[in-house]
């Protein structure tokens, strides 16, 4: 089920799972206007198709003790498949690390890290992030607000 074949309900259907993922079958239903079991059918092909991915807890960070969020710009020595490959590797083995983009522009990745102070900064960046092979330049601004979070993915309208 590509991306270019949902229709309005299932457009309906991600955008309530999206909100709330934890919604029972029947509820999900009867906010489509579908019985459970179509309802529950759509979400199974849904989530064969790979369009649901997972279903996860969002946690407050600062709850859990993390309150310094933090930008890192990387810039690699050569970037070369190798060792692209290489650091992204490295980078997914640290927890730390919420985010990572392969950039275009002035550096080559962009990270954001989340860490409970300066103090656990300061080890990620020495201690990690600077020993990792073929890092040449390292980057960090801090986040002093979150104006926007988000983890719903935009949706166009399906065609009727």
């Amino acid at each position: 089920m590509p991306n270019s074949t949902l229709d309005a309900i299932d457009v309906r259907i991600l955008r309530e799972l999206q909100a709330d993922a934890r919604i029972s079958n029947v509820e999900l239903a009867r906010r489509v206007n579908l019985s459970p079991s179509p309802c529950l059918a759509r979400v199974r092909a849904l989530e064969r198709a790979g369009i649901i991915d997972r279903y996860v807890a969002l946690l407050d960070p600062a709850k859990v003790g993390l309150r310094v969020s933090v930008f890192i710009s990387v810039t690699l020595e050569r970037q070369v498949e190798r060792d692209l490959e290489s650091f992204e590797r490295a980078i997914s083995a640290f927890d730390e690390v919420m985010e990572c983009y392969l950039m275009t522009g002035d550096f080559d990745y962009l990270l954001r890290i989340l860490v409970a102070d300066v103090a656990e900064l300061q080890r990620f960046i020495v201690e990690r992030l600077a020993t990792l092979p073929n890092v040449a330049n390292i980057k960090s601004s801090f986040a002093l607000k979150q104006v926007k979070y988000k983890t719903a993915v935009p949706l166009a309208p399906a065609s009727a």
